[in-house]
């Protein structure tokens, strides 16, 4: 004699013919889930038969049920073409919906601006008798339903209905006053200590069920994450500010002429409007001064305060060397962020990308200190043989580019370049030098680490990649 769970009591007990699950939900009072998730306990118990059933619904628009009284618009323009009315006496709805469809059907024409009724329609219009016979629950010729869908006055659409059978002599082989399953134990259970006499259903441990996907970070967040969790160790602050910078920020603070090729809309974003120089007078003139007396020429504000994607993160570090480190002690600062290049994309280049700046001031530093710190930098991100090389840029000399040694590939990749800022560069920001400065990528390595080959695989929307990807 099967064992019962207090739902499929319910279910047995109002089931007394065919009926659907709905029916069955209303008359036991259970949730229809619950009717549908139980009905498959039943039916393999044998007390109950299963049957789903597809059908096909039309529904009418609001505008086919206003049909129903006030006719189709075509009828409405032939009977004022049958009454000798003007096209100006037509409604909008009439002159826009029903003159083509009564044209088409040959009932009117237009003669010299004129409406003139010709074959009379049949005395039941065949869209209008189907618009009645869906009201009324028939069926209707498919050649009509497809007019009426086409003019978006019918829409079809597909029901499927559980419906639930008892099978003859089931009744029998339940105890009548078998005790109920319980699936949840209450308060009220526990209070009262009736929870003792029921009988608890069994959880089916072995049924199958979809595995979890856990919540992941993107590999390029949890990076970003690792590296200021390294730069802070390290003793460095961070630095923020806007994507938006003038050309001041972005190229004038860091010595960079104000014809360099660097300028030119082949490599930078330029944006409508004009940016607001520093409030300070003498920083401006400092600055315009450094380039009139090194590049010669007349330095323009005009240029200056052009509006651009920053190019670089170092445009923060020209403005955290004038707003942070004018005085005497040492400042080490960090920052990661989106820059913007206006190149073409492929698989090692991209237009925005993220770059890993700092920059440590202090009269004390040598460049052997900057070589240190990007050793260690790239020790704790897993790196162990670091090079360097002479190199070029325009705002720091010396200069160099950073090396790594990637195993599987068993090659040097560079991920970035470093050196000591220019005194034209320090001196008129905050009057110090040497600055040690650097911008390194921060794709390129993530790319080293992961095996990959392409750096716009990060960017593309691919939520199965970034689950099977393994966050270090």
């Amino acid at each position: 004699m099967p064992q019962l769970h207090q739902v499929e009591t319910k279910i047995i007990s109002v089931l007394a013919k065919r009926s659907s699950a709905q029916e069955v939900a209303d008359r036991a009072g259970v949730p229809l889930g619950s009717v549908l998730s139980f009905a498959e306990s039943l039916k393999e118990k044998g007390l109950i038969s299963t049957e789903s059933l597809e059908e096909k619904k039309t529904a009418l628009s609001s505008e086919a049920k206003r049909y129903l009284s006030s006719g189709f618009p075509e009828q409405r323009v032939y009977l004022a073409a049958a009454a000798g009315k003007p096209i100006s006496a037509l409604s909008a709805e009439e002159k826009a919906v029903g003159m083509p469809w009564a044209m088409k059907n040959g009932w009117v024409k237009i003669e010299a601006g004129n409406l003139r009724p010709q074959k009379k329609p049949e005395e039941e219009y065949a869209p209008l008798g189907a618009i009645k016979a869906i009201e009324e629950g028939k069926g209707v010729r498919a050649d009509v339903l497809a007019i009426l869908e086409k003019r978006k006055l019918a829409s079809q659409s597909t029901m499927k209905t559980i419906y639930l059978s008892p099978i003859s002599g089931a009744n029998q082989r339940v105890a009548p006053n078998q005790a109920a399953e319980v699936n949840l134990l209450t308060r009220e259970m526990l209070l009262s200590g009736s929870w003792k006499g029921a009988l608890f259903r069994k959880y089916d441990v072995s049924a199958p069920v979809e595995i979890p996907t856990p919540a992941k970070r993107h590999m390029i967040h949890a990076l970003r994450k690792k590296i200021t969790t390294i730069f802070i160790e390290m003793g460095f602050e961070e630095m923020e500010g806007p994507e938006v910078q003038s050309s001041f920020w972005n190229f004038d603070a860091l010595f960079q002429p104000q014809d360099h090729p660097a300028r030119d809309l082949a490599d930078t974003f330029y944006l409508k409007g004009k940016g607001k120089l520093p409030q300070d007078g003498k920083l401006v003139a400092k600055v315009k001064k450094t380039h009139e007396d090194c590049w010669g020429g007349e330095w323009s504000g005009e240029v200056a305060s052009k509006q651009v994607l920053r190019t670089h993160t170092t445009s923060l570090s020209a403005r955290y060397l004038y707003e942070r480190c004018q005085g005497k002690n040492p400042k080490k600062y960090f920052s990661i962020g989106k820059v913007y290049r206006n190149e073409a994309t492929d698989y090692k280049h991209l237009a925005e990308f993220f770059q890993v700046e700092g920059i440590v001031v202090w009269e004390g530093a040598t460049f052997r200190d900057l070589l240190g710190c990007l050793k260690e930098f790239y020790r704790k991100l897993g790196f162990e043989k670091i090079r360097f090389q002479p190199s070029f840029f325009p705002y720091t000399e010396p200069s160099l580019e950073v090396s790594v040694y990637f195993d599987k590939k068993k090659q040097w990749l560079e991920l970035g370049g470093a050196g000591i800022f220019r005194p034209e560069v320090s001196l008129p920001l905050c009057g110090r030098y040497p600055v040690l400065a650097w911008g390194l990528s921060l794709e390129r390595p993530l790319m080293l680490l992961n095996d990959m080959d392409d750096i716009r695989t990060f960017y593309k929307s691919n939520a199965g990649w970034l689950r099977k990807r393994r966050v270090r």
